[in-house]
């Protein structure tokens, strides 16, 4: 086992992240794809064990070696919705501790600009564009209902969601 030089925590690299004291720390993005007062979202349906089995979300994923932001988000839409994204805005950094136990964070984007046609079908599930006032209508998780109005707003955020399984205990969030 290797230890972080800053932390002296035993940490161990793992194909899904760093695992520090039996945790996962996981890497993703998280993107709003947007058109027309529409959302892009996906409801998660097709990957056996998935972990938002049931939810709407938006587009995103794992990060890759490399990766960006950016590019990570640009590689995920493509791959699950078939769209090239164009210059994704980067809103904030959310931090899901305890998420099914590990702790995510998730770079969230949006994005205005894109060619492409929409996939017919995502490996992820079933993809919808959801009129923009109707997004809290679906099943979403309970985190989404607060951080997706903070989408609307230019300031940059960082929140932390305090997760045990999949219900949420509460969060804090600070705005740049």
């Amino acid at each position: 086992m290797n230890h972080c030089a800053i932390c002296r925590h035993g940490a161990t690299a793992t194909p899904s992240g760093l695992e520090i004291d039996n945790k996962l720390m996981i890497l993703a993005t998280l993107c709003y794809v947007k058109h027309d007062g529409k959302t892009l979202m996906v409801y998660r349906n097709k990957k056996p064990n998935d972990i938002h089995e049931g939810k709407w979300n938006g587009l995103g994923g794992k990060f890759e070696a490399g990766e960006t932001p950016e590019m990570c988000i640009q590689r995920e839409v493509q791959e699950e919705a078939g769209l090239v994204i164009q210059d994704p805005h980067l809103h904030g950094l959310l931090l899901f501790t305890n998420f099914k136990g590990n702790d995510w964070y998730v770079f969230v984007l949006t994005a205005t600009e894109f060619t492409g046609e929409l996939s017919e079908s995502s490996p992820e599930g079933k993809l919808e564009w959801v009129d923009d006032d109707k997004l809290t209508e679906h099943s979403l998780w309970e985190s989404d209902h607060i951080f997706l109005p903070w989408l609307k707003n230019r300031e940059f955020f960082s929140a932390k969601f305090d997760y045990e399984g999949d219900k949420m205990q509460g969060y804090d969030v600070h705005f740049h």
